[in-house]
């Protein structure tokens, strides 16, 4: 199967998720978690101590904002302007830089490097990893690292995944996601260029339950 991507289409509905999650934004306080669930999992040493971080799919900016109170110079790049300009009116007070654009079209262009690149439910998991992982490892610092966490594959169902906005009624919006095992996602890693790569799939923390597949690898 072959994604193929609408980004102007995609940005629309990446709005109006940025719409649903205004008052979030607005109200919420800087948190970091890779899981979907509440004190849950490991934090933020998966980043080891970086002094400059860039999140692919930023979102909310929550994240970036708990990074930047602890001194990281923070970096976030995201699809919508809706969801950018909510999150760069909220923690760009902090020193958080929020960059309006399509992910891997800005890595193409922007030649900045970091000591961290991270993805939380974002563009790790809506991007073609064969394309975006290699253009990743070319903007992290030797010594560095790449992690991203978001929902594992459903067993036989691996690929590009296209996915409608929520409620599956209105206007036809939808974006694509990757899905597969984590062997697979140890493939995309080394095969671009990253070393000790690890990938697993941590349980939820009630049995039965949706778990984290949670990846990360370093550059030398």
């Amino acid at each position: 199967m072959t994604a193929e991507h609408n980004y102007g289409h995609e940005r629309a509905l990446w709005d109006a998720y940025a719409e649903s999650t205004r008052e979030t934004v607005t109200d919420s306080d800087p948190v970091f978690r890779w899981t979907q669930y509440g004190d849950h999992g490991p934090g933020v040493e998966l980043l080891g101590k970086p002094e400059s971080v860039l999140e692919i799919g930023c979102g909310t900016g929550r994240a970036l904002a708990y990074l930047a109170r602890r001194g990281v110079k923070a970096t976030g790049v995201d699809l919508s302007p809706v969801m950018v300009q909510q999150a760069a009116e909220r923690w760009g007070s902090l020193g958080v830089e929020f960059v309006c654009a399509e992910v891997v079209e800005h890595l193409e262009s922007d030649t900045t490097t970091y000591d961290a690149v991270y993805s939380m439910f974002g563009a790790a998991w809506f991007a073609d990893p064969a394309r975006l992982f290699p253009l990743v490892a070319e903007r992290i610092n030797p010594g560095g690292v790449f992690v991203f966490s978001q929902p594992p594959a459903i067993p036989g169902a691996y690929g590009p995944q296209g996915m409608y906005k929520g409620g599956f009624a209105g206007p036809a919006m939808f974006t694509y996601r990757y899905s597969y095992t984590p062997e697979v996602w140890e493939e995309f890693l080394a095969g671009a260029g990253l070393v000790n790569a690890h990938v697993r799939v941590l349980d939820a923390p009630k049995p039965g339950h949706i778990g984290t597949l949670i990846g990360r690898a370093g550059r030398r």
